[in-house]
Formats: structure tokens, sequence, C-alpha cells
């Protein structure tokens, strides 16, 4: 009979006890034992956080044989895929191998392929082989097993999309939930990071949101991406500026619409010192939410003190409800949409 082991995987926290599992240094990846409200996977590909990617790609001079070697290291010496500087993980897409006795009343059956939403960060990872590495997708194909826990969500793969182009849009699911949720009719929505995954598709959520009356404008930092931009239909403008220069910023988002602060902006950029971008050109009562990893809450929260900024600033929780069907719903209801995943992720 299989033990029973807590609902929020704290039974496979090694150092420092006390914590959960994404806190911890360490954790337990030993897939020999399985506790009865685990469910284990045969991993098939990791979607690497854009930050945590960016950060190794960078530190290995993208260089895809250390990159492979930086990961199995993270792995070996903390039982999960979490980058040490960033602290940020990604997710996965696998194959259910077991389901604990406790978890046999859940809709899912051995042989199911499904997407963690839960980050990699948290979830105990044994990886037996790197087959290969996707640098311009950030996505690992790797022989090996996971570990989801009773608390943990995942969403079964689409029959109506390829297992890439699920990934690819799970991966971010939280982001366009989020700009469904949080705008409302004749908003103003300022994106940065809009060329990205999440970005193009908070940018769809949100142009449907804030209606004819509002104003979506996404902000890129390559002047040559703003005619596609633009033929996709996800935003009303797309201003040039680099996003660690929030002078800029400004200038351009209060110009695109019409001198006013923004209701809302969405920081979706993947590098650090974007905080003060997202900040300055939203109004008093606004809101700033931060769907990057690479976010500094302290610059954030100590940069908008002193610009004097009352703003509400959220943190960007990659789930929210419903949101793996929400941003699985955009590709099958924008076709220009779909056509640059399949085309760009897969």
């Amino acid at each position: 009979m299989e033990l029973k082991g807590n609902k929020y995987g704290i039974h496979r926290v090694i150092e420092p006890k006390g914590v959960l599992t994404q806190a911890a240094y360490k954790i337990d990846n030993d897939m020999s034992k399985v506790y009865s409200n685990e469910i284990v996977c045969d991993v098939i590909s990791l979607n690497i956080d854009s930050a945590s990617f960016t950060q190794i790609e960078e530190a290995c001079g993208g260089d895809e044989k250390k990159i492979g070697e930086m990961i199995l290291g993270i792995v070996a010496e903390r039982g999960k895929q979490q980058n040490p500087v960033t602290g940020s993980g990604g997710m996965f897409i696998g194959r259910v191998a077991h389901i604990g006795e406790d978890l046999k009343d859940r809709d899912l059956k051995v042989g199911d392929k499904i997407a963690s939403l839960v980050s990699l960060s948290m979830t105990p990872l044994r990886i037996d082989k790197i087959k290969a590495i996707h640098k311009d997708i950030d996505r690992v194909d790797i022989e090996g097993k996971a570990i989801l826990f009773e608390s943990a969500i995942y969403a079964k793969l689409p029959d109506d999309m390829s297992e890439p182009l699920a990934l690819a849009a799970l991966d971010v699911a939280g982001a366009p939930a989020q700009a469904r949720k949080l705008p409302k009719e004749g908003d103003s929505v300022l994106i940065l990071g809009a060329n990205g995954k999440s970005g193009v598709l908070c940018g769809y959520e949100a142009m449907k949101k804030v209606g004819p009356k509002g104003n979506v404008v996404g902000v890129v930092r390559n002047p040559k991406q703003v005619d596609a931009l633009m033929e996709l239909g996800v935003y009303n403008k797309v201003i040039v500026a680099s996003a660690t220069e929030p002078v800029a910023v400004l200038e351009a988002a209060l110009a695109a619409n019409d001198g006013k602060e923004y209701d809302i902006s969405i920081c979706c950029v993947n590098i650090e010192n974007c905080e003060m971008s997202a900040i300055l050109p939203v109004r008093d009562d606004g809101i700033v939410y931060f769907f990057s990893m690479a976010t500094s809450f302290t610059k954030a929260a100590l940069g908008a003190e002193g610009v004097g900024k009352d703003v509400t600033m959220i943190v960007g929780n990659g789930y929210t409800k419903n949101h793996a069907e929400i941003t699985l719903n955009v590709l099958r209801e924008n076709e220009k949409l779909r056509k640059l995943f399949d085309e760009k992720y897969c």
C-alpha cells in the first residue's frame, strides 16, 4: 500500500525543512518511491521560463552543449528545474505513467498527455537524457520523469491542436486570462513586450474587453516588428521604445493615448529593469500587472513610491480560473495568432 504524502508536496522537501517545494533549495526527485496522492509523468518536453532560459543561454554564451549541461546540473543538485539566478522554472508536457490510489477519481488515466500548469521550480524532476534544445522557443526535449502533487493543476492536451502549439500557449496561460479579467470597457491598456507569446495573447484579450472605445497599445524595441503586429489586429497602436528606458516609454506611450495616462499596464518583458516603464505611464489608482519573472518587486515598490504613483501592482500569478481554456480558445478564435504560434513556436 502506498504511503500518503502532504497535499502540497512538503514530504518531498529535503532542505530546508518547513518550507514548500518552490521555496526549498533541494527536493526529493526519487521516482522509485511514489505516494498515494502523487501522479508520475513521463516527460516529453520542458518549456523553460523565458527569463530563466534567457539567463542560462547568456551564461553559456549560447552554446547548446553548455546549456544542456547547466540544466542537467541544476536538476541534479536541486531535484527540480529552478534557475538559481531568476528563481523561476517553467512547465512540462508529458504522458501520465502512474496515478496514486487516492487520485483515481480524477478525470485522468494512464497514457493521457498533459501539460503541467505549475512551475518546474516546485516540481520533482529527473532528467535521464536531453534529446534536443530549441533555443528560439525556450524548449528542451528530454527523457525523464516528473511528479505532480495532489494540489497541482494540469491540462489535458487538446485534440484539435499539436502538442507544441498547446504547450506554447499554456506556458503563458495566466497572462491572457488576466488581460481578460483586469480591464473594463473603454479602458486604455499598455502592453510591454508586445511581440512575445504572452504579449500578443494579452493584446487579443484586452482588445476584446476594452471594446471600440478603448485603446490597447503595444511597446516593442524593434521597429521591424510594428507592421506585423498591427496586421495581427491585437493592438490599436504599436510604439517603439526600449522597456529599460522608462522616460522614452512614457513619452511614446502618452503620445499614443492622446496625452493621457493609462488605466492598466501589463509587463511581459523577460529582462531586468523594466519596472518603471510599466509604472510611469499608469494613472493614480490604475493597475500594473507584472507577468515577467525578471521583475524585481523591490524596484517596483520603491520606484512607485519614489515617483509618487498610487497604483495597484499585481504579481504575475501564473494561475487564474479557467486560464488554460481561455488561452487555448484564443488560438481557436484567431486564425492569424494560431498561424503565428505554429510558425514561430512549434
